[in-house]
């Protein structure tokens, strides 16, 4: 693939309208997002939780530092990934309009292809008002036009007992007006809910991956364009890491507690060193 980062924004925008759905893998560091671009997926995200966590931060608290990590990920993976790259901005960061539409300029000249961004609020304390949310989304399409703005319903996300669907197809309806690119709802796992809002929303669809309910081939069926991991890589691999640490405990070999091989050190210096 061309290395243009015009090349790639487009690229990525293409990605959503193809025969199959993208599957895209969630990253959370240069090495993570190397392996995964390396593996031949199509496009790489990056996983607000495991950016945050990475700096011993929870997230979608809007924390500053976390802006700023997640600034710093994809100014280092421009260039680096022989895909494109997308980035997840939890709400903006608490930043204004003014803030978070600098830091989506930021993102396209860092080579990025695409931002989330959500309109949950801070730290799980509801929603946003979807006008302001709709003012904000224009604004950052005014300021990186280039860039695919998946824009993110949280209606059915952490929610015990989710509005109706209509809710979330309003609120839809009003961010793609204001120019947003795609909505993903996270959260919603039945078919049925899955295959109205396929049909409702007229842009391409993401949902979130849930182990045990959803399959790849399944979504494609129900009109899914997108599937996210979100968190499941990085969750998967800190739990192998305590997995490996116990078989040594334990004296068993890591290999066999952890259901295959481990990458090793020579192939991790190489992956990281390969620019």
């Amino acid at each position: 693939m061309s290395s243009s980062p015009e090349y790639a924004t487009f690229h990525f925008h293409a990605l959503h309208h193809a025969d199959q759905p993208l599957l895209l893998p969630n990253a959370w560091d240069v090495t993570s997002a190397l392996a995964l671009a390396g593996a031949g997926y199509a496009a790489v995200g990056t996983t607000s939780l495991g950016v945050a966590a990475a700096l011993g931060c929870p997230d979608g608290e809007a924390r500053p530092e976390v802006r700023e990590a997640t600034l710093a990920l994809a100014r280092r993976l421009s260039g680096r990934l022989a895909c494109p790259y997308t980035v997840d901005i939890e709400g903006g960061f608490g930043g204004d309009i003014g803030q978070v539409s600098q830091l989506a300029a930021e993102l396209a000249e860092a080579g990025a292809a695409g931002l989330n961004l959500e309109d949950g609020l801070p730290g799980g304390e509801g929603l946003q008002d979807p006008v302001r949310q709709a003012e904000l989304i224009s604004a950052l399409k005014e300021r990186a036009p280039g860039l695919f703005l998946n824009a993110r319903v949280d209606t059915h996300w952490l929610a015990d007992a989710p509005p109706p669907l209509s809710v979330t197809l309003a609120r839809a309806e009003s961010y793609l007006a204001a120019g947003a690119d795609g909505i993903f709802v996270p959260g919603v796992t039945a078919d049925e809910d899955v295959s109205v809002l396929a049909a409702e929303i007229p842009a391409p669809l993401n949902i979130l991956f849930a182990p045990g309910r959803h399959t790849v081939g399944r979504l494609a069926e129900l009109g899914v364009r997108r599937i996210s991991t979100g968190s499941l890589l990085f969750r998967t691999a800190l739990q192998a890491t305590l997995t490996a640490a116990d078989a040594i405990r334990t004296a068993r070999r890591p290999e066999d507690a952890a259901g295959g091989e481990v990458m090793g050190y020579q192939e991790v210096q190489r992956l990281v060193g390969e620019e």
